[in-house]
């Protein structure tokens, strides 16, 4: 098989480009892709423990702590014990991690146009469900 035909590759090289392409998008609010992700788990349903949002965000422990260390030095996040369970750690948004929602949910939207350009909205559609349907294949 030919390396530009190994959906490894191909899939990777797609990957890179949207990625850069949110990147761009999010730079003017200071917020990184992976930032974004956890930002829209606090934006819907606020106050959750970083086990459940890195469940949610398919992430191990060592990655979500570095993430959430990063989002509490910049003044996004505060990280308290939970009032249910003393041993798990709480993520609660800040005013200025509040304040973003908006303006970084548009910035989103515009990423995912600009990553499906090439692609009617049907098309989008069924790329994103193939895309779905793999990553739950076992």
């Amino acid at each position: 098989m030919e390396l530009e035909r190994c959906f490894n590759f191909i899939l990777t090289k797609a990957h890179r480009h949207v990625n850069q392409l949110f990147k761009l998008e999010l730079a003017p609010f200071g917020v990184t892709p992976g930032q974004y992700a956890v930002l829209k788990c606090l934006w819907d349903e606020n106050a959750q423990t970083a086990r459940k949002i890195a469940e949610r965000l398919y992430l191990d422990s060592s990655t979500i702590t570095g993430l959430l260390d990063r989002m509490e030095q910049k003044g996004l996040i505060e990280k308290r014990s939970d009032p249910n369970d003393r041993r798990a750690l709480q993520v609660v948004l800040t005013e200025a991690g509040k304040s973003l929602e908006e303006p970084v949910s548009q910035a989103i939207e515009a990423a995912n146009r600009k990553a499906l350009l090439v692609l009617d909205d049907i098309r989008g559609e069924d790329l994103k469900y193939m895309l779905d349907q793999i990553s739950v294949t076992e």
